[in-house]
């Protein structure tokens, strides 16, 4: 019994990580809305050492269509730019020497369409994370079993995994139709 609460609690430990993957990857996918998280995994060149952008600036959004970025120090502002426009997001970074201004343009229907596909992509990379430890899982249920777990309790456990990875499925599919509409909302 010890042995399938240590495997049911792994696995929810996984699943639970590759929503949370998912969520993350899913706020990277631009919905033609402002958001500071668009920034992230952009790194700026701090005095020779290479430094996140939210560590030497604050990043806001005035509005749905604007990001403002505002550096701790003015001479931050040259290799911001740099960062933005290397990164290569699409985004035309304004400099007024004070601050950064990002206008977010407004996306064409083809261009919410591949970012539609892009959220499914993710959805799948997630699924099929969930589906390879559901069979981690299972096969734990089964050397447990080979050591002496009773064969009921050992299909009691796969029906408990498979119960687990329904539920976990039905978590992703209810975040990309979240996605969905929110990048197809004009």
């Amino acid at each position: 019994m010890e042995e399938v609460k240590k495997i049911m609690d792994l696995l929810e430990d996984q699943m639970s990580k590759a929503i949370t993957h998912l969520e993350a990857e899913l706020v990277k996918v631009r919905a033609g809305k402002a958001n500071p998280s668009m920034l992230d995994g952009l790194y700026v060149d701090y005095y020779g050492a290479q430094t996140p952008l939210n560590q030497v600036a604050s990043v806001n959004t005035p509005d749905a269509r604007t990001l403002v970025i505002q550096p701790w120090e003015k001479a931050m502002i040259k290799p911001i730019e740099k960062s933005i426009i290397d990164g290569n997001l699409g985004f035309a970074p304004q400099n007024d020497g004070v601050m950064i201004r990002i206008s977010i343009p407004p996306l064409s229907e083809d261009r919410r369409k591949d970012l539609v596909k892009k959220a499914k992509a993710e959805g799948e990379h997630a699924k099929v994370g969930i589906r390879t430890f559901r069979r981690d899982a299972n096969e734990n249920v089964k050397k447990a079993q080979k050591a002496g777990l009773p064969e009921d309790l050992a299909k009691d456990a796969e029906d408990k995994i498979q119960k687990l990875v329904d539920s976990y499925i039905v978590k992703v599919d209810k975040h990309l139709e979240a996605k969905e509409k929110e990048i197809m909302t004009v």
